[in-house]
């Protein structure tokens, strides 16, 4: 056999997610947590065909694929009555466990009769445009240090700055999220402004805007103040987010003044374009000087969607998994993975050592990822395609959700394909070790890596033709061996960089809730750390400026068996007599080892896009 490990099944997976039949159960319950609005699809400007209140429980029988919207059911029926806004109740159950939906709400039944009154909503002091996503709203519970028995409290809309003061023209002590509950204990009888208990304030009070809260209570039943000058405290500033990074199994390197400079650097830069963990758009950065071991961090106890970048993970364990070199209708499906990013053919190179189960190559990757003590990331369904193939009669298998100890709500991560920045960097600097010093994790934890394996696999991402990102942030010539990766919310990208002042590891993801602009936003900060860290690596040869860059037209990306790439992939003997400077030698880094944990799918059945 070609493949080290093959099943017998042949299984049928095209990536669409199932719709479980309108009527049907979920175990999922929404309650308003005031009143809220149902649409006829998960759209603000969508047609308004009912309303909700607090102190019934409806069945939520749907959820949007792409927005923090979720399809409710007639309590008697099951039947569709509308769309709700995540954050505006209270879910019970695994939201994961709901199906996806795009089902228009028309004449639907009417909900139960409800009545309740509640503030208007405006939007007078938010500092970010997008909406939260987080899969559960809060229900107020006071906190042992907050006022007892509150009979008036408020519910954040949407994002909101929380103030010392009763006025935008005081300071931000924090941020306020979607869903966040928040007792109050006065108001202002001259700004619409109302006093909170906030336990990260000097004297455990703060004041938000009262038409940026949905209040429960009546508010003039509490203390009015009318002061309009408050003596403002000591303010401590927010301290840098910056963790020297600990590779599994490993004790940190201590970081150099030079290296945490530059780390600070990046996190003040990362700030300034507004991408702060304070607020609902955020980043998340690693970096490794891959000579001295060093390793710094901050925004990783986030989990992302893995996104394309993922397909890392999947290219190693195909390697793990291949027992010789890739026939060339492997090498085209792993061209097309790793350069094109393309989800048909990422499924079938999962599946190649697994009889096309794809399936069983997601949760063997997952597997994979864990021997080497990565635990925070993983994929355990196939990529989301439109195209299936033809096979036998699917056999039923349950899909896995993982839960990790990253927070897996903040950056609306998709529940079966998750990464953080810093394991996918160990991951890459796995791959480098084997390659360039033939020794680390990858060679230590497995038997089926070879350097020449691993000296592939950092060719092929060395060919991705994606100049952009942080490719952009690096002179033309310079070796880049990267993958890109992004979604709707979510764009990032990982590489190993070549520079003639040292190689290092640089991952990045960046998020911002619905929609993050690409041109603008995504790809000029994406470039412009990559700069920074290049820069400090190369004084005497500094870029000056971010290049152009380009990303190829998509469409446009195709590889067969005729391409050179593919030709150089399913060479036995790659690279063993060209290209010498691919074998130079660096200092050995401590790298990992873990023992191997085992991976077993839960008892569910629905599988993810």
């Amino acid at each position: 056999m070609r493949f080290k490990l093959g099943l017998a099944i042949l299984v049928v997976f095209i990536g669409i997610l199932p719709i479980l039949a309108q009527g049907q159960d979920t175990g999922v319950f929404a309650e308003a947590i005031g009143t809220a609005n149902l649409r006829a699809r998960p759209d603000v400007n969508a047609d308004k065909v009912g309303e909700i209140a607090n102190g019934t429980k409806y069945p939520v029988i749907g959820r949007s694929e792409f927005f923090p919207w979720v399809l409710l059911g007639d309590v008697n029926t099951f039947q569709p009555i509308g769309w709700v806004f995540n954050e505006l109740v209270t879910i019970t159950g695994n939201i994961n466990l709901v199906p996806l939906s795009t089902v228009d709400v028309t004449n639907p039944p009417a909900p139960i009769p409800t009545t309740d009154v509640s503030m208007p909503i405006t939007s007078p002091d938010v500092t970010a445009t997008g909406l939260a996503v987080t899969p559960m709203a809060l229900t107020f519970t006071p906190t042992a240090s907050s006022t007892p028995n509150f009979t008036v409290f408020g519910t954040v809309i949407n994002e909101v700055n929380i103030r010392y003061g009763p006025g935008v023209d005081y300071p931000v002590l924090g941020r306020g999220f979607a869903g966040d509950v928040f007792g109050i204990v006065a108001y202002h009888t001259q700004f619409p402004w109302l006093q909170i208990i906030y336990e990260n304030s000097p004297n455990n009070r703060a004041w938000v805007h009262q038409d940026l809260l949905r209040v429960t209570g009546n508010i003039y039943s509490l203390p009015a103040i009318t002061n309009t000058q408050f003596n403002l405290p000591t303010l401590t500033p927010t301290p840098a987010v910056r963790v020297s990074s600990r590779i599994p199994g490993q004790p940190n390197v201590p970081l150099s003044p030079e290296f945490s400079a530059l780390a600070d650097e990046l996190w003040n830069f990362l700030l300034s374009r507004d991408f702060n963990p304070a607020t609902s758009q955020f980043g998340a950065l690693y970096l490794q000087d891959l000579q001295t071991g060093e390793s710094v961090t901050f925004g990783n106890d986030f989990a992302f969607s893995g996104t394309s970048i993922n397909k890392i993970a999947v290219l190693a364990e195909y390697f793990n998994e291949l027992d010789g070199s890739p026939n060339l209708s492997e090498a085209v499906d792993i061209a097309n993975t790793m350069i094109c990013s393309e989800n048909v053919a990422t499924n079938r190179v999962m599946g190649a050592g697994f009889n096309m189960d794809y399936l069983q190559g997601a949760v063997s990757t997952t597997n994979f990822l864990r021997r080497l003590g990565l635990t925070r990331t993983f994929l355990t369904a196939p990529y989301h395609t439109t195209v299936g193939v033809a096979t036998s009669t699917p056999v039923p298998r349950p899909i896995e959700f993982p839960t990790t100890d990253a927070d897996q709500q903040r950056a609306n991560p998709n529940p079966t394909n998750q990464m953080t920045v810093d394991e996918i960097g160990w991951l890459l600097s796995s791959i480098y070790e084997c390659a360039y010093r033939e020794s680390g994790p990858l060679m230590t934890n497995f038997t089926g890596f070879t350097p020449q394996e691993c000296r592939k696999m950092i060719y092929i991402m060395e060919s991705n033709t994606v100049d952009g990102l942080l490719k952009a942030g690096v002179p033309e010539g310079i070796r880049v061996a990267h993958k890109h990766g992004w979604v709707t919310d979510t764009h990032g990208n990982a590489g190993i960089f070549f520079t003639p002042g040292g190689d290092y590891v640089l991952v990045v993801m960046l998020y911002k809730p619905q929609f993050l602009e690409f041109t603008t936003v995504s790809l000029p900060t994406l470039a412009e750390l990559s700069r920074m860290v290049y820069n400090h690596y190369n004084p005497t040869q500094p870029l000056l400026a971010v290049r152009e860059g380009y990303i190829p037209d998509v469409n446009s990306c195709n590889y067969d068996a005729t391409s050179p790439l593919v030709s150089q992939i399913a060479n036995p003997m790659f690279l063993l007599d060209n290209n010498p400077s691919l074998f130079y030698q660096t200092p050995a880094i401590p790298m990992p080892t873990s023992p191997t944990p085992t991976f077993t799918p839960s008892p569910t059945s629905t599988p993810a896009g």
